[in-house]
């Protein structure tokens, strides 16, 4: 758990791997993620292979308990071998938080891949109901208007018709203030209309990345992008100017992905690292 200010973040983890980069970011082979000497052993093992986590945060604002992103699900037919048909804890893990089902009144996508919109839903008699039956459930409004019309049938199915359906969802401006400490920050190129979040309270910062970043050897390599960022060339232009605004500041960097979690930004001459906090 995190302190800013008088705002709050808890981290709930869905899952978490160590695996060869690549599959994510073609680019990043064990052989080029080996020869950044800060990873290793924080980020990465001295074979190459990255940590990485799939996670939900809790922000605590003002009286609100935002959830930002509901990770995977269980119950789910996905194409990735590891994701699919998942049965976790994480509600359990959630409620022994803090935070049972039914206290969360917003659910925050910063964007609407699979990994991030799973716990919408959960699968009750054979249905797939709101996880968060008390919640607003907030979309980017451009967002939405790109995976209207995009979006894979299974995935809309099981993860974002329940909650339409239920008239449980907002589309919001992608700098829409949620709270007086909390607000969003559009970060267009891994989908048009993705969002980080950030969070000022109290003379402190930080930031929730969401997918600007999936893993911090970006920081050194920012030209490595993910193999499913839709608009490539703006993802990287954005990742840049992500890195470049947090570096050698106090804001704390919360990696959606990361592994560890929270980390700083620092310059290391043309690029940058980051520093696990």
């Amino acid at each position: 758990m995190w302190t800013i200010g008088e705002a709050r973040v808890t981290e709930i983890v869905e899952l978490t791997t160590t695996s060869a980069a690549h599959w994510l970011l073609p680019d990043a082979t064990a052989d080029r993620v080996k020869e950044i000497g800060w990873l290793i052993p924080t980020y990465a093992t001295a074979e190459g292979k990255v940590h990485m986590t799939i996670r939900a945060l809790v922000v605590e604002s003002d009286g609100r308990r935002i959830l930002v992103d509901t990770c995977l699900g269980n119950d789910k037919q996905r194409e990735v071998p590891a994701w699919n048909m998942l049965a976790g804890p994480f509600l359990d893990d959630l409620s022994a938080a803090g935070f049972p089902p039914e206290s969360i009144d917003t659910v925050l996508c910063t964007h609407l891949h699979v990994d991030h919109v799973g716990w919408n839903t959960r699968l009750v008699d054979g249905e797939w109901v709101p996880t968060f039956p008390n919640a607003r459930y907030l979309f980017a409004d451009v967002e939405w208007a790109h995976w209207e019309r995009e979006m894979d049938d299974v995935l809309r199915a099981d993860s974002i018709q329940p909650v339409i359906d239920a008239g449980l969802v907002d589309l919001v401006a992608t700098d829409a203030q949620l709270t007086s400490e909390v607000s969003l920050v559009a970060t267009p190129g891994h989908t048009p209309g993705h969002v980080s979040v950030a969070i000022e309270s109290g003379g402190q910062r930080a930031t929730i990345s969401g997918d600007v970043s999936h893993m911090v050897c970006q920081a050194a390599h920012p030209e490595w992008g993910s193999a499913f960022d839709v608009i490539p060339s703006q993802a990287e232009a954005t990742r840049r100017a992500f890195y470049d605004e947090h570096a050698d500041t106090d804001t704390l960097v919360l990696g959606t992905h990361w592994e560890p979690c929270a980390g700083y930004v620092k310059s290391d001459g043309d690029v940058w690292n980051v520093v696990p906090a």
